[in-house]
């Protein structure tokens, strides 16, 4: 369960940063201080539900589509995020091309980088109960 919920927190994190990269890079990609967090939030939780749906899907119908199963998450959230959310509005078909390749890789890069931040301490207590050896070795 502890592990669930590290992987939602990074997910999450890794989410915000992608919308606001998105938001940044993107002139017709638009999100509002508080709802950026609702947007976030709803964006996320989405993502989470949808997965794995999406993926049995792409497994049953498509089975080329595995490999883009994050972005087509990526995509139906940012879809139901706009529809269902008051704080995010996408004003161009570029940017909907764009902004799930933005959110994706900046989500990517995300659960690559922040552990190693969030969780340095906990990667270093792993560590060094792994380089010890057992008494009965000594």
């Amino acid at each position: 369960m502890t592990r669930f919920f590290a992987q939602s927190l990074l997910t999450l994190l890794g989410n915000a940063l992608g919308l606001l990269a998105a938001a940044l890079l993107l002139s017709d990609f638009h999100i509002t201080g508080v709802g950026f967090v609702v947007s976030v939030g709803f964006f996320t939780v989405t993502y989470i539900l949808f997965a794995p749906f999406i993926l049995k899907m792409a497994i049953k119908y498509a089975p080329a589509f595995r490999g883009g199963i994050a972005l087509v998450t990526t995509l139906a959230a940012l879809i139901l995020t706009v529809i269902f959310t008051d704080g995010l509005q996408i004003g161009s078909a570029t940017s909907w091309a764009v902004a799930p390749l933005i959110i994706w890789l900046v989500t990517v890069l995300a659960g690559i980088i922040l552990p190693l931040f969030l969780f340095k301490k906990l990667i270093g207590q792993k560590t060094a109960s792994r380089k010890k050896v057992p008494s009965t070795l000594e």
